[in-house]
């Protein structure tokens, strides 16, 4: 992974800086997804959400919003916004629930700092959005196992039990 240890903690917060947030480490892993719909829900071409335990993501100003949305699952999932620009922070899915945050890259001072780790659901991807072979890239989902670090592996694993 691009991201280095000395770069975090690192802060993010929405457009009217209502709602400012820590993230007290670097993420696990960095999803650049292309599913039709995370670009139905972000009005672009894909999201990307960098997946971190909601532990270590810390409220520094504000108090979101949680919106329940539906989801091509059919499970849903729980966005939290802020409450006055309503920009979209992170969200919580089923698989993890509410111990798995999914980050909006976008929303950090220094995107930068997370670059896409995998780009997946490219078969619904723009045709114009082209992809290089930094980083893998997948029509579908992907299976943790075989493209996570072995430390990130390890405290998703903690995580979940």
């Amino acid at each position: 992974m691009a991201k280095t240890k000395s770069a975090f903690p690192a802060e993010g917060g929405c457009t009217c800086r209502a709602v400012r947030y820590r993230l007290r480490t670097k993420p696990m892993f960095v999803h650049c997804c292309h599913c039709t719909w995370c670009q139905r829900e972000t009005g672009s071409a894909f999201a990307l959400n960098a997946m971190i335990e909601t532990e270590r993501v810390k409220i520094l100003t504000g108090a979101p919003d949680v919106v329940q949305t539906p989801s091509n699952s059919g499970k849903g999932q729980k966005i939290v916004r802020c409450p006055i620009c309503h920009v979209a922070l992170w969200s919580h899915y089923p698989g993890g629930g509410l111990k798995v945050a999914f980050v909006r890259v976008g929303t950090l001072d220094a995107p930068n700092l997370c670059p896409p780790d995998i780009h997946i659901f490219t078969s619904t991807k723009q045709k114009w959005v082209e992809l290089g072979d930094r980083v893998p890239v997948r029509k579908a989902y992907y299976e943790r196992q075989t493209l996570w670090p072995a430390d990130c592996l390890k405290r998703y694993e903690a995580l979940m039990r």
